[in-house]
């Protein structure tokens, strides 16, 4: 055994983590400013609500007062009866995936109806995170203006997290915003014929 081997690579593991250390510190106590996030999560990868729910859960277990609306998305899964409570606002507004729906004039009044719904949180100051699930497919297919709805989300009531998911997300909202997160698929197990399943898919 080269005992002066592993001391050198426990000595190079030491160094880096040291250094790795200082630059974290650095960037953490760097930050000074606070302020109300702008998040997107876009990209043909899964995760994306799914990530974001995982953020609506950490804010209810902050006790703050949240609300989600899925566009597109028709159904209402246990998971997310499971999350209802009287701190989370839930607004369903789709009636599926557009291939199966071919009515776009039923998908934008139903677009429509969620944007009204999402426009009443946007200025309700009381809410503190705010999840427009799968509203990049809406603004994608043209069923939004992109303009209309950037302007409604950097106008919102202060002291409000907005996130927004789906894939296609356009330039104009990924300029805008302050986090975004692309989910990009590697593997699928739909690739290998397996079926969505309960708990992963929906």
């Amino acid at each position: 055994m080269n005992m002066s081997g592993d001391s050198n690579s426990e000595t190079e593991h030491t160094l880096r983590m040291q250094a790795l250390q200082v630059e974290m510190r650095a960037k953490i106590t760097g930050a000074s400013e606070q302020r109300d996030l702008l998040i997107v999560h876009t990209g043909d990868g899964k995760g994306k609500s799914t990530a974001a729910f995982g953020m609506l859960a950490r804010m209810l277990g902050h006790g703050r007062r949240c609300a989600v609306v899925q566009f597109i998305k028709a159904g209402d899964a246990t998971t997310e009866r499971l999350l209802r409570g009287p701190l989370l606002g839930w607004h369903g507004c789709g009636d599926g995936f557009t291939w199966d729906t071919q009515n776009r004039a039923a998908d934008i009044a139903r677009c429509r109806e969620g944007w009204s719904i999402a426009c009443d949180y946007l200025r309700d100051s009381e809410v503190k995170f705010l999840l427009l699930d799968e509203l990049n497919i809406a603004l994608a297919y043209d069923y939004l203006p992109v303009s209309e709805v950037l302007d409604a989300v950097l106008k919102r009531a202060p002291g409000k997290h907005v996130v927004i998911t789906g894939r296609g997300a356009l330039p104009a909202l990924i300029g805008a915003a302050d986090l975004v997160t692309e989910m990009r698929e590697i593997k699928h197990p739909f690739q290998s014929g397996v079926k969505a399943q309960a708990g992963i898919e929906f």
